[in-house]
């Protein structure tokens, strides 16, 4: 199981070569306080001194450091110096160049921190990668971050603290990373700022291991027993108290073994019963234990993670395409590839169907007979016509002359009007249409023919193509409509079968209201009884057998009074105001006084005017629901014959003419600036992806886990 750990090594190289950290492999952060000995510990890690070193914040980008143990005879030569050495060290930004002096190592980390993040504290997490190769070091993953500083100094922004909290929290939120929090024994762990960021990315304490560091700069009389033994802040993955060496020591040019050879001395004479599970080395072989036993728990999701990616990158290469040879075979073959798809996505067939939302043929269907079927249902086969128009419609028909019967140029002239409002809806039926034909070319560009994206002016070309030809089938289509109106206008053909059942109906409850109405008159009064009683009664007025209502006496009217008064013309004119039919809103009325009487503006219709108007009523409704079940039958035939099919059939032959010609070849296939280099960074990622599915079968044929 030792082995695993160089395969995360090759699986770190591997993805390091393509930039990605799409994969997160299994790791070991260091997190802590400024100057709580970060560094220190990882150098005791290394054995060498190879870190910045200085007071206040020296680590400012994280560095992932990668421990490869080799055996001790294998030795490597730098090209450059022309050194030898059993232990050297490779930057991932100076590419093959290894370095076996471990002072240019530090230098060149500095320099690195320095042109990235500036000269002046300033941080950046672009991270740099160093791999050290030595026959003295574990096998182990690191990442050591910036320390945690609550003071911005020197060129740092105000929201420093907040810049390298986050920064910290990136790399320790990954769940394949092991925690490493350092803190300094020389204050109190319930302070400790690297347990409590820990906390809240590892809430139950599984993959955080504390380090207690200074352990003999403690003041006088105190110790860390209890903190070693957990009593103060349970770890579940342990506490390891080391010594690190003094900025004297470093000075000093004191060596790191010398160092490890101190520290063991002193646990043995200040901890004795604890000295076996502290120090450097104890917290080299935990490490290198803790991070085989998690990278064998993590290489089951990490296989399936990898699986995924390379289908995922494959998919995406192939919708890059392979770059063009034969310019003509393309072009063709991207122009049929786009009208089948659009063909397609009209009739059901497309590969890519829409589920969020109705699309192509589906929505053509649903705006015929949900929206423009529905909006004709709601058109009100009276709707804008009172009784008054209706019975004004009738009186003008029949002239000057009364009628006897109702007019049918009265009818023709109101269904007319009615049905001209069928006109506006299956106009906006056009509209609809033509809308989501037009829809219909964004849906191809995105779902159905990614390869347009490699050819952004082709794909231009092909839109404007496809538009032009929809815009030009557009007034044709609309002529249509307008035609099938106007066509239902021109004759008004009484004789239709469902018209005559209807008016065969309408007449026979017309006639049996008539007798109902007969048979509630009352019985004639004898003529000669009607005439006995006088011009008064005749007339519906009382008799005047004595005093009026003045009490004064009526005079006698002799025989030409009694004509002038009731028996001529002469005195139905004087009795204009009281006499019958004078009412308002009588002609007699307005008659006897044109210019001073207002035109009233609603009165009560007699019987015969109001059959009159529900005979029309019932004529026009009859007829107009006709004339819309017809409208809404011929209008999507109309839109599917001169818009729909039409622009199916002949798209491909328009593109075709339009864009395939020699001299626009070269115009047309010219990928977009970025699609050459996204197409290298996917096969790329793609053959690194492949990579790492190699090494983790390996590890299954060898049964390392």
């Amino acid at each position: 199981m030792e082995a695993l750990i160089p395969v995360i090594n090759k699986l770190q190289d591997v993805f390091n070569t393509v930039g990605a950290d799409i994969i997160q492999l299994p790791q070991i952060a260091v997190v802590g306080t400024q100057s709580s000995g970060k560094s220190s510990v990882l150098e005791s890690l290394v054995g060498r001194d190879l870190l910045p070193r200085g007071t206040g914040i020296v680590t400012r980008r994280p560095l992932i450091l990668q421990l490869v143990h080799v055996d001790p005879g294998d030795v490597r030569k730098n090209d450059d110096m022309g050194r030898e050495g059993e232990e050297w060290g490779k930057f991932l930004h100076t590419k093959n160049k290894l370095y076996t002096d471990f002072d240019e190592i530090r230098q060149e980390i500095e320099a690195e921190t320095e042109r990235v993040s500036g000269n002046n504290k300033g941080i950046s997490d672009e991270p740099i990668h160093l791999k050290i190769f030595s026959p003295h070091v574990v096998n182990l993953t690191l990442v050591d971050l910036p320390g945690i500083t609550k003071v911005p100094v020197g060129d740092q922004p105000k929201d420093i603290e907040i810049q390298i909290r986050d920064l910290i929290l990136k790399h320790i939120s990954n769940p394949n990373c092991i925690i490493l929090a350092v803190t300094a024994a020389n204050t109190d762990m319930a302070t400790s700022e690297a347990l409590k960021v820990a906390r809240e990315v590892d809430t139950d304490g599984r993959r955080t291991l504390a380090v207690v560091t200074k352990l003999d700069l403690m003041d006088a009389g105190t110790d860390a027993m209890d903190v070693l033994m957990g009593r103060v802040i349970p770890v579940k993955l342990g506490l390891i108290g080391v010594v690190n060496r003094s900025q004297l020591d470093i000075n000093n040019k004191k060596s790191v073994a010398d160092a490890i050879r101190d520290e063991h001395a002193f646990l043995q004479k200040k901890y004795p019963s604890l000295a076996n599970r502290n120090g450097t080395k104890y917290l080299a072989r935990t490490l290198n234990r803790l991070l085989m036993h998690h990278i064998r728990d993590c290489l089951p999701e990490l296989k399936t993670r990898i699986n995924v990616l390379a289908a995922q990158y494959q998919s995406l290469l192939g919708s890059y395409g392979e770059p063009v040879e034969d310019q003509s075979a393309t072009l063709l073959q991207l122009i049929t590839k786009f009208a089948t798809e659009y063909c397609n996505t009209i009739e059901g067939t497309a590969k890519y169907i829409e589920t969020a939302e109705l699309c192509g043929g589906a929505r053509i269907c649903y705006i015929f007979h949900e929206t423009f079927g529905r909006t004709l249902e709601c058109v009100d086969p009276l709707g804008g016509l009172s009784t008054i128009d209706i019975l004004t419609a009738i009186r003008n028909a029949t002239g000057p002359r009364p009628s006897l019967f109702v007019p049918e140029v009265s009818f023709e002239l109101l269904v007319k009007k009615q049905v001209k409002r069928l006109e506006e809806p299956s106009l906006r039926c056009v509209e609809l249409v033509h809308e989501e034909m037009q829809r219909i070319i964004q849906h191809c560009s995105n779902y159905s023919t990614q390869e347009l994206q490699r050819f952004p002016k082709l794909h231009e070309a092909i839109v404007e193509v496809v538009t032009s030809l929809l815009r030009k089938r557009l007034p044709i289509t609309n002529e249509m409509v307008h035609n099938l109106v106007a066509i239902e206008l021109a004759y008004i053909n009484t004789k239709h079968p469902d018209f005559a059942d209807a008016c065969g109906v309408m007449n026979n409850n017309i006639e049996e209201q008539r007798r109902n109405r007969m048979r509630e008159l009352p019985t004639a009064v004898p003529r000669d009884k009607s005439l006995g009683k006088g011009p008064a009664a005749v007339s519906g007025e009382p008799a005047a057998s004595g005093a009026g209502a003045n009490g004064a006496k009526a005079p006698a009217a002799g025989p030409q009074g009694d004509a002038d008064s009731t028996g001529t013309w002469r005195g139905m004119l004087k009795k204009g105001e009281d006499g019958p039919g004078s009412g308002p809103g009588s002609p007699l009325k307005g008659a006897v006084n044109l210019l001073d009487v207002p035109v009233p503006v609603a009165r009560k219709l007699s019987s015969r005017e109001q059959r009159d108007c529900e005979v029309i009523e019932r004529l026009i409704k009859s007829y107009f629901l006709i004339v819309r079940k017809n409208i809404q039958d011929s209008v999507p035939k109309a839109v599917m014959h001169f818009l729909v099919n039409h622009v199916k059939d002949s798209l491909q032959s328009e593109l075709v003419g339009q864009l395939y010609k020699s001299g626009l070849l070269n115009d047309l296939l010219t990928e977009s600036e970025d699609m050459a280099q996204r197409r290298k960074e996917a096969a790329d990622m793609l053959q690194a992806l492949q990579k790492a599915s190699q090494v983790i079968a390996e590890i299954r044929e060898t049964h390392l886990w």
